[in-house]
């Protein structure tokens, strides 16, 4: 079922305000993969967002009109690394990691690049019809799965 879309804006936010991205993390992947306990996974994640601010990873924020998170992406603007995209579960087909992804794709470096997991075919499919391309094979590290590696470039300039 497709969820209704709502209007939302997308703007750049502050990753040092954890919390509420944990959750909807938390929540978006226990809808792709119910049968993992991803709240095991809540300090990692934490870990690893403090890692990305370190870096200077971009966080663009999609918030509906009362202003609660429905998505985010995070993003190194310099290599191009997209390393998080995510949905809240209730708002799943209302056009908002397509949303992200335009706005990660207008401040991208002109490519982006990303791993995703094979078996997420929602995923995979979505990043293709964003204008993916599979680029390799690999494996997650934290969970052994196996992965896409996939890249996006932006068309030259004058190209049709």
């Amino acid at each position: 079922m497709r969820a209704q879309s709502a209007p939302f804006t997308v703007r750049t936010e502050d990753i040092s305000e954890r919390a509420e991205l944990i959750e909807l993390w938390l929540a978006a992947w226990a809808a792709t993969y119910p049968q993992i306990d991803f709240e095991t996974r809540r300090d990692w994640f934490s870990e690893h967002l403090a890692l990305l601010e370190a870096q200077g990873c971009t966080i663009l924020a999609a918030r509906d009109e009362p202003g609660k998170l429905a998505g985010f992406v995070i993003f190194n603007r310099v290599s191009g690394w997209l390393d998080q995209l995510a949905v809240r579960p209730d708002a799943f087909g209302a056009g908002i990691a397509r949303q992200l992804m335009s706005e990660a794709k207008g401040l991208s470096p002109g490519f982006l690049q990303l791993d995703v997991n094979a078996d997420n075919a929602r995923a995979v499919a979505f990043y293709e019809r964003e204008g993916f391309r599979r680029a390799g094979q690999g494996v997650n590290s934290n969970s052994g799965a196996p992965t896409l590696s996939m890249e996006w470039r932006q068309a030259p300039s004058g190209a049709a």
